[in-house]
């Protein structure tokens, strides 16, 4: 979620601010927790991504004549920030998080007019763009609960050397996520091992996205579409291929719940009406499915969300209201 749009909520805050102040606090369980797992370079990929969202925003604004204040006190580039930072592996060269929030304001969000005008999630625009650009990068995350041990020192020595990418002991630091090994040959032969670390992380979410649901932020249409989809999708797998990544790991490993109820719920970039909602969610489970399980990356939340952000307008001349 990055802004309110022309969608507003219908029986929630009525303020942009407001809105997005509430799915920031929705965040923080989500936040703790990933900072617990993943130690100093987790907060400085925070720092950096949510800092750069709000300088290039502030440039942004002086360019196109904006007031300021209003502009950066709606929080919608604070957000987007966040979840970039969110979704990067901790350590991670320190222009990275730069890169993507610059790419996700100055293009995914202004190149199309700003606030409530975008056609792709910025956060998700930005975050598949260094995906592409930089993979292995991307592909290197802390092992196990290793990273939280690393002082504040150690943390800015590796990202002194250009992050775990150019780190002379990288490899003695990094390990496979709980997707990473399903997709290996070494998940094969036992498909029914549950997440791993990121369990907590994804459960935290999850925490944030009924509070978000509670408070009517945002619908159920979509994330429960999403899941379902994607819960039924790997149960028919498991069924018919003895090697298929096993339910609890799709839902509970990876960008799932991020996904589910921060990113995928955007109410600009998403499907306005119930109907198109339930597809939308859906497509985007189907999708990450699809990817995890036949694509070339582990986990797949960016690009089935920008690839159903392409479908919108279709969703939403569809739907029966407008007739």
């Amino acid at each position: 979620m990055t802004s309110s749009g022309d969608n507003p909520v219908k029986y929630g805050p009525t303020t942009v601010d407001t809105v997005m102040l509430l799915v920031i606090a929705a965040l923080i369980p989500g936040c703790m927790a990933h900072v617990y797992l993943s130690g100093w370079g987790a907060i400085i990929n925070l720092l950096l991504a949510a800092s750069a969202a709000l300088f290039f925003e502030w440039c942004v604004c002086r360019l196109r004549g904006l007031s300021v204040s209003s502009t950066l006190g709606d929080y919608s580039a604070l957000l987007t920030g966040l979840l970039i930072g969110l979704c990067l592996p901790p350590m991670v060269s320190i222009w990275i998080p730069i890169v993507a929030s610059g790419f996700a304001i100055l293009i995914a969000k202004h190149v199309y007019g700003g606030l409530g005008n975008n056609v792709f999630n910025p956060a998700m625009a930005g975050y598949a763009v260094v995906l592409i650009s930089y993979p292995r990068d991307l592909a290197l995350w802390p092992a196990g609960f290793d990273a939280s041990h690393l002082s504040l020192t150690q943390v800015i020595e590796i990202l002194a050397n250009g992050g775990l990418a150019n780190y002379a002991n990288w490899d003695a630091l990094t390990g496979a996520t709980t997707l990473d090994q399903a997709r290996s040959a070494v998940q094969t032969v036992n498909t029914t091992l549950m997440p791993g670390p990121e369990r907590w992380t994804n459960l935290a979410f999850l925490l944030g996205g009924l509070f978000l649901l509670q408070r009517r932020i945002i619908s159920w249409h979509i994330p429960v579409s999403l899941l379902g989809t994607l819960a039924l999708c790997a149960a028919l797998d498991s069924i018919f291929n003895a090697s298929a990544v096993s339910v609890p790991i799709h839902l509970f490993a990876g960008a799932t719940m991020l996904g589910a109820f921060f990113i995928a719920t955007d109410p600009v970039s998403a499907a306005t009406g119930s109907i198109g909602r339930i597809i939308y969610g859906a497509g985007i489970g189907l999708l990450i499915w699809l990817i995890r399980s036949y694509g070339g990356y582990p986990d797949s939340v960016a690009f089935a969300v920008l690839l159903l952000n392409c479908m919108v307008p279709i969703l939403d001349y569809l739907e029966p209201w407008r007739r």
